[in-house]
């Protein structure tokens, strides 16, 4: 049976691209897989594919177009790579950190790699201390740089979607009216009472509830997320309105 849609009636790339970096989170988010599907069509823009690329953003629809390509054009994206030309999110450090291998972990959706390096970058943050007990304390977090942590937040939003970093835990928290009881299950760390056994129960994908990652040791009590999720750095994201 032929198709009642006309190769006429298909918005045109550029068209799209355009409706789906200026469109609301829910409007952007439904274009998703209409991106996915046209990715040889982005190929074909070239470089005019990253013309309007903000690497000081974390604008999670040029995240979603890097992974389409990585996922499905990965010679085209590496002819970038090679070149120096991809426009990857810039991130900045107080400690000279390198976050590109992070990045890298999070364009290719290596989810549970990401995480154990964020983790890891939150210990090396805090200092030699943390690095030798393997974890943070609540009361070492408020000191940790916002620079570090903004870095971090936005490569997290810019390849999940928006979906999940701090600010969006934040930001579902704040839903539930600061209810902790009721973040855990709605981002899928507790279920029915239980918490959720790490790391094999977790969901390691872009399909994960939002807000599931990054992970945060939830036996340590609320007083630990609590101290990320009201840490300074985070009232300026929330208040930017980013989508």
């Amino acid at each position: 049976m032929p198709s009642d849609t006309s190769e006429s009636t298909i918005v045109p790339i550029e068209e799209l691209l355009e409706k789906f970096s200026s469109g609301s989170t829910r409007q952007r988010r439904r274009l998703v897989n209409e991106i996915e599907s046209r990715s040889k069509e982005l190929t074909r823009l070239g470089h005019e594919l990253f013309d309007d690329f903000d690497r000081e953003s974390d604008n999670w629809s040029n995240g979603w177009i890097l992974q389409v390509l990585n996922r499905h054009e990965k010679d085209f994206l590496g002819e970038f790579l090679k070149n120096e030309k991809v426009p990857f999110f810039l991130t900045r450090s107080s400690l000279g950190i390198d976050y590109a291998p992070l990045q890298q972990s999070l364009l290719e959706e290596r989810f549970e790699e990401a995480d154990r390096i964020t983790s890891s970058t939150l210990r090396e943050l805090v200092g030699p201390s943390a690095l030798d007990r393997g974890y943070v304390y609540f009361s070492e977090v408020e000191a940790i740089n916002s620079l570090d942590l903004i870095s971090i937040d936005r490569l997290w939003t810019a390849y999940s979607l928006g979906r999940f970093g701090f600010s969006a835990q934040a930001r579902i928290l704040n839903s539930l009216g600061g209810s902790y009881e009721k973040l855990w299950p709605r981002i899928g760390w507790k279920n029915e009472g239980v918490w959720t056994r790490y790391p094999k129960a977790f969901t390691w994908t872009i399909k994960a509830p939002e807000g599931h990652m990054p992970l945060v040791n939830q036996l340590r009590g609320v007083r630990l997320m609590d101290a990320y999720l009201k840490h300074p750095f985070l009232q300026s994201r929330l208040k930017s309105n980013l989508d």
